[in-house]
């Protein structure tokens, strides 16, 4: 059975060379339908799914009529400020023959690396699939110039699977998985069907890109592959230019090399959320918990603003933080949902209070249990 078959939450990253026809520079609309009737048949039997596409750059620079060659920044700045637009519209219009919404999201490497955006971009996508949405995310280019000159969709792929505690990765390409060589030049080369650590041997059997649309090649891959692996995230490298190749996945009939965390040690996309939250060396305050909220923890729940009784130190929403008793013992670590003051002014509350007493409608708690790590 493919291992598709049992995801849950699903990132398909789709490279350029294989959703543009290289020769007009326009979308190949059979295989993107392909795709997306493959997308809706994983909805559809509860899979939630996030594609990161690549293409705006090409699409743009085919409208705006740019000559080929290597593009001045500028230029592909301006390309893809024209091409995001046929890209987003072009998925919209593919799922919406099967009713599902499109959501755009535009990200750089530095959204998934920089604490507080990384909070506000994960909340977003976790919001937009539990209301059924399938987001398409791309990366900022129009803005983000180291991310056009040395950029790729494998690592952002990666990344967005590690934001969202996503259990799957696939990195639709050009080429069917990891050789020990390079297939197109190397006939002795290998197939490997399955990876379980990243080694300096593995590292070494990286080519290079295969088209000149990709930007990226086997040693970006790999570099997704320790990012998911890290995260508890399978991750599969597949050849994705043929119509229907997610299909070939998700069946089990298309060959594809697997990167598989240590499952038997327990690597799952939460536990390796908690594994880093629990390893931070500092922490940047503390919040007093109630008899009841102590009661709470204990069996696995949320810590409500309704248990808090004080706070200690000063810090900002995303931070992390020890949760202790009233007599000082530490009973938890856990990622906050409010920055300190407005924990302050919640603290003790109900959490159907917290809007009329901040302005705004946060989170219901002040630390969620899967950002919570119990002692």
């Amino acid at each position: 059975m493919s291992p598709l078959a049992s995801a849950r939450r699903l990132v398909v990253k789709i490279g350029s060379s294989i959703l543009v026809d290289e020769a007009k520079g326009e979308i190949k609309r059979d295989w993107l339908e392909a795709l997306t009737d493959d997308v809706a048949r994983l909805h559809k039997g509860g899979c939630e799914v996030v594609l990161v596409s690549s293409g705006a750059i090409r699409l743009g620079r085919t409208h705006l009529k740019l000559p080929n060659g290597v593009l001045k920044l500028e230029e592909s700045q301006a390309a893809a400020a024209t091409g995001q637009i046929q890209l987003a519209q072009a998925y919209q219009e593919a799922l919406a023959r099967h009713g599902i919404t499109v959501a755009q999201i535009l990200l750089t490497l530095h959204d998934s690396e920089e604490r507080r955006r990384y909070l506000n971009a994960r909340q977003t996508m976790a919001t937009l699939l539990g209301l059924g949405a399938v987001p398409v995310i791309n990366e900022n280019d129009t803005v983000a110039t180291d991310e056009i000159r040395f950029g790729d969709n494998d690592r952002l792929g990666a990344r967005v699977a590690e934001m969202i505690s996503a259990d799957t990765l696939v990195l639709l390409s050009d080429i069917d998985g990891l050789y020990t060589g390079d297939p197109r030049s190397d006939a002795a080369a290998t197939f490997i069907p399955e990876i379980r650590e990243i080694t300096a041997e593995i590292e070494g059997m990286a080519g290079a890109a295969a088209s000149t649309l990709s930007n990226g090649g086997m040693v970006t891959k790999l570099m997704a592959g320790r990012i998911a692996m890290a995260a508890g995230c399978r991750m599969a490298i597949a050849d994705g230019r043929k119509v229907g190749a997610l299909r070939g996945l998700i069946d089990g009939t298309a060959r594809c090399s697997w990167f598989l965390p240590d499952y038997e040690n327990g690597a799952s996309p939460l536990s390796a959320r908690k594994k880093w939250i629990k390893g931070s060396l500092k922490t940047s305050g503390a919040l007093i918990v109630d008899d009841g909220a102590v009661r709470a923890l204990s069996s696995g729940k949320s810590l409500l603003p309704a248990g808090v009784t004080a706070i200690d130190g000063e810090f900002k929403r995303g931070d992390v933080v020890d949760v202790k008793d009233r007599g000082g013992r530490l009973l938890a670590r856990g990622l906050v949902a409010y920055a300190a003051d407005d924990a302050r002014r919640i603290a003790g509350r109900k959490s159907a209070e917290i809007e009329k007493l901040l302005g705004f409608r946060g989170r219901d708690e002040m630390v969620h249990r899967d950002d919570l790590v119990v002692e």
